[in-house]
């Protein structure tokens, strides 16, 4: 009889995949083995030739839930063996790893499970099996073993070991199996100690919720607090002790249709909440009101739906939705270990609802949002990462890459055999606990893929911790550094996730975002470029204005709006025209001359043509936001919230930009905007009418001039990426009139747009100069 051997790869470990296979050959009556080894999994099957291609065809049908199929090769196999029946044999090590699955969502299976008062799994809030559960937050080291993760703590008992062992068992080699009998177990402190054990923990933290108190919880990847948030005492409470006055916080609910009386969804959102990575997706706010304090100032509320059987168990007994928001001190990352939760967490938790299995490794809630036609990551954490990216045609034998990442929103990117590896959201690098972090979790990368790199890629700003921290490797290993533009980055990330050639002719790329270091040690940030992999050149960008206080015009956004005035305008002259005018009169009250002698002697005052400031600038004019901002893009997004009231049907304002031309790059300026921005101010124009006049007036330009460039570079692929593309209104309808000349528009999807994107671009840049 033929046989045939099988080569699979991809995410095939740890999640059910030998047990299919092995399912699978009975069913066609083969004979052999399945085993795995360093490369993935392997197969030799034996039988009548139909049945051998009927089983071949249907692998790839067959998947496992949280199974991942990049290759599957099939060789004749001779001399065939003599298989009595099809068999799971041990693992071949050969000194090569495979991937691991990402942390998913409790399964149908497992839900049902913990649902039934007849189950032995009955309420368990640990419940998993191989298409569901922990994986990267509890692993140590490879092999991805349950002795080299934090499950080595707890020996199955005899139920649970029969399931381990049982091929037929939707348990088999569910490294984290348990019950409650030999599992982790949950229990309920105040600040003091542990309470008495005569009450069922999670129904008594339902109830505090209730109450108004709030809850620390220990949950899956880290550490969340929680509150009722139809309650506006808790959510005031909660927003006051963790120091988070107005960053929207994120919600739970306990099913679909209680998202659906605070928040309008659509098929492709209701597909994401309820998807294996059960993201946050940000929704449009919606029927019954929560909280006032739940998302200040946004039309948005970010919901997910109950991940592992705890928050199951805990949110069926609740009748409205809980703030589920990161268990820190604000800018801190979130607490992973039962004491220091207790020490961080004191003073804003009145409870701990603990457990006592450790996590391994901190895992954020990855964050989702529906534009443009597609549900677009904005965060990538928990649910995605480690999964990798097979590089695109031309990148096959890419290898050895490390890449460093940002400084804010920071992840890193190793690339193994033509495959890239993007870490989770790891923050922002300027907290001290979050580099320890970032440290760690390159060292545990590098031992979970054997990784050893010959190339170190950083962003060529010499100020971040990130690009100091791989000068530091480098020297260490005695590797290669690359430094590459930030700009470059964020369109070369775009293009390896759509699979783009490594040979591909150049794409046109808009490329906007808070700030980034140019070529010449510029900061940039409204650019328009051409590039492939291996080079980008800029064509054009936002006109440079002065960034008055460098950092400190990042936090209040009245600076932006100054240096845009006096930069267009003659600040006396303006005064004398505009004199009633709100944002007149509150820079008059500001130290402008200390701030012209700054921007004239160039103190701290650096040119920038960032869009990010670019928004708030007008943001603040319009008296949004305009002394200080709480968070990142909080003016921006507020300028979009209010213009989506009145986008539809307006227009932009006649002559408000003009495309010039210095040293050779065309630059958009803004004075007729600024003029038409201040006389409808003057004239009492309804301020949703304006933004929403400022953000058409943008779109006509980006697209005018994307046009314009298109037809002199004979480049029908653009590009839209950076920070400031997670505003929907731009990324629609940029977007939507390109296409309709015909143009390909390329946007992320897979990966965030923002800086937690931009170490995929750095790695896949080095990989191209390597395979020069």
């Amino acid at each position: 009889m033929p046989g045939r051997a099988i080569r699979v790869r991809g995410v095939v470990q740890g999640v059910g995949f030998r047990p299919t296979i092995w399912r699978l050959a009975r069913q066609y009556g083969l004979r052999g083995e399945v085993w795995n080894d360093g490369q993935g999994v392997m197969i030799h099957a034996i039988g009548d030739a139909d049945d051998l291609d009927a089983f071949i065809r249907q692998i790839p049908l067959q998947l496992p839930p949280l199974a991942k199929l990049d290759s599957l090769d099939v060789t004749a196999l001779a001399p065939t063996p003599d298989y009595p029946d099809f068999r799971i044999v041990g693992s071949q090590l050969n000194g090569m790893h495979t991937p691991i699955a990402a942390d998913a969502a409790t399964c149908p299976d497992c839900l049902a499970e913990i649902a039934d008062p007849k189950n032995r799994r009955y309420r368990y809030p640990f419940t998993n099996c191989t298409h569901c559960g922990p994986r990267l937050s509890i692993v140590k080291q490879i092999p991805y073993d349950r002795g080299n993760t934090s499950m080595a703590a707890f020996p199955m008992c005899p139920a649970c070991q029969s399931e381990y062992e049982d091929p037929s068992d939707r348990r088999f080699h569910a490294q984290a199996n348990c019950c409650p009998l030999c599992g982790p177990a949950v229990w309920l402190e105040d600040n003091q100690d542990r309470l008495a054990d005569n009450f069922d923990p999670i129904d008594r933290t339902a109830e505090l919720i209730r109450q108004g108190y709030i809850v620390a919880i220990k949950g899956l990847g880290g550490f969340h607090l929680a509150c009722n948030a139809a309650d506006d005492g808790a959510v005031y409470r909660l927003r006051q002790r963790k120091r988070r006055y107005a960053k929207p916080f994120a919600l739970m609910a306990k099913d679909l249709g209680s998202i659906r009386r605070y928040a309008l969804v659509n098929a492709q959102e209701e597909q994401a909440l309820q998807d294996k990575t059960a993201p946050i997706v940000l929704l449009r706010a919606g029927g019954e009101t929560l909280a006032t304090g739940i998302a200040p100032g946004d039309e948005k509320l970010g919901f997910m739906l109950p991940y592992t059987p705890l928050h199951s168990v805990l949110l069926a007994a609740l009748d409205t939705p809980i703030v589920l928001t990161s268990g820190n001190i604000s800018d801190e990352p979130q607490c992973i270990d039962n004491a220091d939760a207790k020490l961080q967490l004191a003073g804003i938790a009145d409870y701990w609802l603990l457990h006592n299995r450790d996590i391994v490794n901190r895992l954020d809630d990855s964050v989702v949002r529906f534009m443009d036609d597609e549900m677009r990551l904005l965060r990538r954490a928990r649910g995605y990462s480690p999964e990798a990216l097979t590089l695109p045609t031309g990148f096959e034998t890419a290898d050895e890459i490390l890449a460093m990442g940002a400084e804010l929103k920071n992840s890193f990117c190793l690339v193994k055999h033509g495959q890239a590896v993007a870490s989770q959201h790891i923050g922002d690098l300027e907290s001290a606990t979050v580099q320890h972090d970032y440290r760690q979790l390159i060292a545990l990368y590098q031992q979970l893929y054997d990784f050893r790199p010959r190339h170190i890629v950083i962003d060529r700003h010499p100020g971040y911790l990130s690009s100091q921290y791989g000068q530091t490797l480098a020297d260490a290993g005695r590797c290669e550094l690359v430094e590459t533009h930030h700009h470059h980055a964020h369109l070369a990330a775009c293009l390896a996730e759509h699979g783009v050639a490594l040979h591909s002719k150049p794409v046109l790329a808009a490329i906007f975002d808070g700030l980034g270091m140019g070529e010449a040690g510029e900061l940039w940030g409204g650019e328009f470029l051409l590039g492939d992999y291996k080079s980008c050149t800029r064509l054009g960008h936002m006109q440079a204005i002065a960034l008055p206080g460098g950092n400190q015009a990042m936090r209040e956004p009245w600076r932006n709006t100054y240096a845009q005035l006096r930069h267009y305008f003659d600040w006396p002259a303006l005064q004398q025209d505009f004199p009633d005018l709100h944002i007149v009169q509150f820079l008059a009250d500001k130290p402008l001359a200390t701030l012209e002698t700054m921007i004239a002697k160039n103190l701290n005052s650096p040119p920038c043509s960032s869009a990010g400031r670019w928004f708030d600038a007008f943001a603040a004019a319009l008296g949004i936001h305009t002394a200080r901002i709480d968070y990142e893009g909080q003016a921006a997004i507020a300028l979009e919230t209010l213009a989506a009231s009145r986008f539809n049907g307006n227009t932009p304002y006649p002559d408000a930009w003009e495309a010039g031309v210095e040293n050779g790059m065309t630059v958009l300026s803004w004075r007729g905007l600024w003029l038409a921005v201040l006389n409808d101010l003057k004239h009492d124009i309804d301020t949703a009418e304006i933004a929403a006049r400022i953000h058409h007036s943008l779109i006509e330009a980006c697209v005018s001039l994307l046009l314009k460039l298109s037809a002199e570079t004979d480049t029908d692929c653009i590009v839209l990426s950076g920070g400031v593309f997670q505003n929907r209104l731009l990324l629609e309808a940029i977007g939507h009139a390109l296409r309709a000349t015909g143009k390909t528009v390329l946007s992320p999807i897979s990966y965030p747009m923002n800086d937690g994107g931009l170490a995929l671009g750095q790695a896949v840049i080095a990989a191209a100069k390597s395979l020069e």
